[in-house]
């Protein structure tokens, strides 16, 4: 029997202490949360990791399979390599404007991979001069002929930017993939 149950994501977050400049993402162990390992740290050091310009973010997810990771541009390409290289258990990645290099690590990790892979997500500008359209395509194909399940969108006349459009596609991809409640299987 399937009970709903809201699936909540906490964050806890160190403010810098001057002018914020630069961030950091901390991410935990398995069975911990952000506060369990800011908490550590604080016992540790005796007080907060805390830095003059840069923002701590500790995000905390019930399971990894309630994570997506995504970026835009190399924001994008560095969240192919961890999800395809090393988290293969997230719930999905989205990759805006981006690309992996034809010899890339990415690519050689899945040839030696089995079982279930992440859902790609990928939008991409037709009129991209700094990050070509056909790159992004190429990343695509490969990746799907490697078993990843992929969505690719061409953006008709958006070059190395966000758009509207696009940013409405990915919102959609992202409620399919952690919609507003969880189910919950007893066994």
């Amino acid at each position: 029997m399937a009970a709903a149950s809201a699936s909540v994501l906490h964050r806890c977050i160190v403010l810098p202490a001057g002018r914020h400049s630069a961030s950091l993402i901390f991410l935990h162990g398995s069975g911990d949360s952000g506060q369990g390992l800011r908490q550590w740290i604080k016992q540790v050091l005796s007080q907060d990791l805390r830095f003059q310009h840069i923002k701590i973010i500790y995000p905390t997810a019930p399971p990894s399979v309630f994570l997506l990771l995504g970026g835009f541009s190399m924001g994008g390409c560095m969240a192919m390599h961890l999800a395809y290289r090393n988290h293969r258990d997230v719930a999905g990645v989205f990759a805006l404007s981006s690309f992996l290099n034809k010899a890339s690590a990415v690519y050689q990790a899945l040839q030696k991979s089995d079982g279930v892979l992440p859902e790609l997500f990928q939008c991409h500008g037709t009129a991209d001069e700094l990050v070509l359209h056909s790159w992004g395509e190429e990343t695509n194909s490969m990746l799907k002929s490697l078993g990843v399940n992929t969505k690719f969108h061409s953006i008709p006349d958006i070059y190395h930017e966000l758009s509207k459009i696009e940013l409405e596609k990915l919102k959609s991809w992202i409620l399919t993939k952690l919609p507003g409640k969880m189910e919950i299987q007893d066994e």
